[in-house]
């Protein structure tokens, strides 16, 4: 990764401490978009937390490629984000890239596709984020064209060097420019709701709860209130 791709290791922490929804709270709150729809994780209870190493694929056409020779190029740390277009008759992961990225220490993989192989997958407990599974295999159907480019998943840009966030919910992307302030307001979010949180465990009324704390404008941007 290029160095001036890296987020200070104590953001990254920061940000692993917090779950996807209180983040996207705090994205809506900056009006940034971030949630990738219909990414769901392939093993409940994983979680990823690390920067983006984006790949694009293409369909095959006279010429054929390769599907997964990058895979020695990611870092331990980050998180393998695949645009297959959405296409859901043909794998782009399986079994191998999953124990390999495993041993490397890849932190996990995103895949606007979908994913092969899932009882090795759950063997390890390997992190894999898709749209879901099939057995047909991407090799001379699709090809990685393009390594480390913006590419797109779920209608949502992800640039090289983003912050990837997923847990049973679902993933956000959060763009490296704004991590900074996103971290910063996700925290102040927390803490309100656990402050929410303290008053019904007490036997306060939601209601009167988040009254007092501002629950309902918690996600309103500034300019709104």
């Amino acid at each position: 990764m290029k160095k001036e791709w890296l987020l200070p290791k104590e953001m990254i922490e920061g940000f692993r401490e917090l779950d996807v929804p209180t983040v996207s709270d705090a994205m809506d709150k900056l009006k940034l978009q971030g949630g990738l729809l219909g990414i769901k994780p392939v093993l409940p209870d994983t979680y990823i937390c690390g920067q983006a190493f984006t790949v694009h694929y293409m369909p095959c056409g006279t010429e054929k490629g390769t599907v997964g020779d990058f895979i020695d190029d990611i870092e331990a740390g980050e998180v393998a984000v695949l645009d297959n277009g959405g296409r859901d008759y043909c794998t782009v992961w399986g079994d191998i890239m999953s124990v390999y990225a495993a041993q490397k220490g890849i932190a996990g993989t995103v895949i606007d596709g979908v994913c092969r192989d899932i009882n090795i997958i759950r063997e390890i407990q390997y992190p894999i984020y898709t749209k879901g599974t099939y057995m047909v295999t991407g090799k001379d159907r699709v090809y990685a064209d393009s390594i480390n480019e913006p590419v797109c998943v779920s209608g949502v840009q992800v640039v090289p060097g983003d912050l990837v966030l997923g847990d049973n919910t679902g993933v956000i992307v959060v763009p490296r420019i704004h991590a900074e302030e996103v971290l910063t307001t996700a925290r102040r979010i927390a803490e309100v709701e656990d402050v929410i949180m303290g008053y019904v465990k007490s036997g306060m009324d939601l209601k009167e709860a988040r009254r007092l704390s501002g629950y309902h404008t918690l996600q309103t941007p500034e300019e709104e209130l």
